[in-house]
């Protein structure tokens, strides 16, 4: 997890000055989720509560918006998000040998977070980049033309 305690209260606060400071908050829920998951680094329940109560808006229409939208997270992210698009071009070029040599080095599966909370592994359907295929992004960074040989010096620029 991302956060202690006085980390989340101090983040609650900023997620309501946010919200405070919407002109009209209607129709801002997914703003509003984007920035308590920017803060938080997920979308826990208690964060999905606080943002209904504040903004008035039942639970089931909060969870509906994160589970619809593939951005949101209900679980916690590695420090260093690792993502493997698995988009027709980077998959006919070897992605699956990429996402199973990152799995072997942090013994994850998808969707898990390393017990240090440094890595994490999840699969993208496409980047957009397909001349650049196949794709990894490590956080904000994006490797292109990545052979499952490159993954040891990818991570080991994170250590």
């Amino acid at each position: 997890m991302r956060c202690n305690n006085r980390l989340k209260d101090e983040y609650f606060t900023k997620l309501d000055e946010f919200i405070n400071s919407l002109e009209d908050e209607k129709g801002e829920l997914i703003t509003v989720l984007h920035k308590a998951q920017n803060l938080f680094g997920y979308l826990p329940l208690d964060v999905q509560t606080h943002v209904g109560e504040k903004m008035n808006i039942p639970l089931s229409e909060i969870y509906g918006v994160i589970t619809f939208y593939s951005f949101f997270t209900m679980t916690p992210k590695g420090e260093h998000p690792i993502s493997i698009c698995m988009g027709t071009a980077c998959y006919v070029n070897g992605s699956e040998n990429i996402l199973n040599e990152f799995k072997r080095e942090l013994g994850l599966k998808i969707g898990e977070t390393s017990n240090d909370g440094k890595f994490s592994i999840d699969i993208l359907r496409c980047v957009g980049v397909c001349g650049m295929a196949p794709i990894v992004s490590v956080g904000k960074k994006i490797y292109g033309r990545v052979k499952a040989d490159e993954v040891v010096n990818i991570l080991k620029e994170y250590n």
